[in-house]
């Protein structure tokens, strides 16, 4: 192939503190919802668990599942939670990168778990051992000359603000995750350069399109909970140069492509109206620093009532998005007919594409769909892109040798190189890839390890057990060469 590729192209790799860390309770970190969320499969769904306050436990679907008055989240016997353990890169950072840079990452995407800074969210003074460990991780990756992409808030809220403050529908958040952003751009000065405020800012949407038949309460927490975030990343934004003029801080959204299922018009403007409230209401608020003019028409559509204040506002306006990134595995179809097949993948519905192949987690194989949606996206935005999730979970096998043959990643990677590399060639300013789940870790939608997305197995499994032992699957010696070749070389 051609190369397309910028010669200072970010190659690298992606992960999350939730999925990946471990050690949950050690060094002062506090409990997050991830931390009382349990185990699931493609077919049964990851619970939360609760205690009330006789004592009696129960539980509730992750996903559309309501929490019964006067229960606490916790941690139930009989249960198992995979996000306790992770694949422990708490205390195998040092290996893992190293394997990075055998590949010859140029840029390693993580996040910072809130509670292992501010246990509860609400204390004065940092954890120090926090503090510190994210250091020691920042130096690893500078001694290899890998730049680290720090996602702020992954889906680690600390459970302490989601259970007595009642989490983002609380303006009170936007303070604590001020201190919270502060604390980390005074501290890891010199050692990052790239932040992103929220992880797939606009998954609070794609919940409420995800799960049928929702009550209007559920839109108006929905709505209000992304309006505080959205004044929250602004200030992270504004901020940021005071404290190191380096710095630069992008958003990150879930990259939901759908097309219409058929030349009906219908299902054209159908599809229009889904792009409009699952991701383009949070692009263009968080890169134009305004509420698109549709806003108004989703808000009337749900009995939307936003605490907005004038100070937001001007907030929202002096904090937009340096750069723009998103994940990307599949695409959907959208239509107003009946008769037609469903397809499940990354939680979005929709009919089936007879077009595409799909994975056995229903996820389509669609490369087209990324460099059109590349074209789409920096049209309408002109920042700098970066595709920071992309990738193929699947079922890997350990030969005797130890070797793992993972031909079906290598193909479905190389594909969406090819189609990158046409979208930089069509005038895209693409700067950097981090595929999703570069070493395996635990699943987000399934909690699941035999899911397996990375370059690098670890030895862990759904029941827990596992000597973590980290194995180079083929795809890991394709990867080194690929970015060896600045994208060159991709058979």
């Amino acid at each position: 192939m051609k190369n397309r590729f910028p010669k200072d192209f970010y190659w690298g790799g992606a992960t999350a503190a939730n999925q990946c860390e471990g050690a949950w309770n050690i060094d002062g970190r506090g409990p997050a919802r991830t931390d009382v969320t349990t185990g699931g499969t493609l077919h049964e769904p990851r619970y939360v668990t609760y205690i009330m306050p006789d004592g009696t436990t129960g539980k509730f679907s992750q996903f559309g599942g309501i929490k019964p008055k006067g229960a606490k989240l916790a941690v139930v016997d009989g249960y198992l939670y995979p996000n306790h353990d992770g694949i422990d890169f708490y205390h195998h950072y040092k290996e893992d990168i190293a394997m990075f840079a055998e590949m010859g990452f140029k840029m390693f995407r993580m996040s910072i778990s809130w509670s292992r800074i501010f246990p509860k969210g609400i204390e004065e003074e940092p954890n120090q051992k926090g503090i510190e460990f994210y250091r020691d991780v920042f130096k690893e990756l500078r001694k290899y000359n890998i730049e680290p992409l720090v996602t702020i808030s992954h889906y680690d809220t600390p459970l302490y603000l989601e259970e007595e403050l009642d989490g983002w529908n609380n303006r009170e958040l936007i303070k604590l995750f001020d201190r919270f952003t502060d604390v980390l751009f005074k501290e890891y000065k010199g050692l990052v350069k790239y932040w992103l405020t929220f992880n797939e800012i606009n998954s609070l949407l794609m919940m409420a399109d995800f799960v049928p038949n929702l009550p209007e309460t559920v839109y108006q927490q929905s709505y209000q909970q992304l309006h505080y975030q959205f004044v929250a990343s602004a200030h992270a934004v504004s901020k940021a140069k005071n404290f190191d003029p380096a710095y630069q801080v992008g958003c990150m959204l879930a990259g939901l492509v759908n097309y219409p299922y058929t030349c009906d018009p219908k299902d054209v403007i159908k599809n229009m109206e889904h792009e409009q409230e699952t991701f383009y209401y949070c692009g263009d608020t968080m890169v134009r620093g305004v509420y698109p003019a549709y806003a108004k028409k989703l808000w009337e559509k749900h009995h939307v009532k936003l605490d907005i204040t004038d100070q937001d506002l001007k907030d929202l306006k002096k904090g937009c998005v340096e750069f723009f990134t998103f994940s990307y595995y599949c695409t959907g179809c959208s239509t107003t007919h009946q008769d037609v097949d469903k397809a499940k993948g990354n939680f979005t519905m929709g009919a089936k594409n007879p077009y595409l192949h799909y994975s056995d987690w229903g996820w389509s194989t669609d490369p087209d769909g990324l460099r059109y949606f590349l074209n789409t996206l920096y049209s309408r935005y002109e920042i700098p892109m970066m595709v920071v999730e992309n990738g193929l979970g699947a079922f890997d096998e350990v030969e005797e040798d130890g070797s793992i043959h993972d031909p079906y990643r290598i193909d479905y990677l190389r594909q969406h190189i090819i189609a990158m590399a046409q979208a930089i060639e069509d005038g895209v300013d693409l700067i950097a890839y981090t595929p999703w789940g570069c070493i395996d870790l635990v699943s987000a939608g399934t909690g699941e390890m035999r899911k397996r997305y990375g370059f690098i197995y670890v030895d862990k499994h759904d029941d827990g057990s596992g000597s973590m032992k980290r194995l180079r699957k083929d795809s890991f010696y394709w990867y080194k060469k690929v970015i060896a070749s600045n994208g060159e070389d991709v058979e």
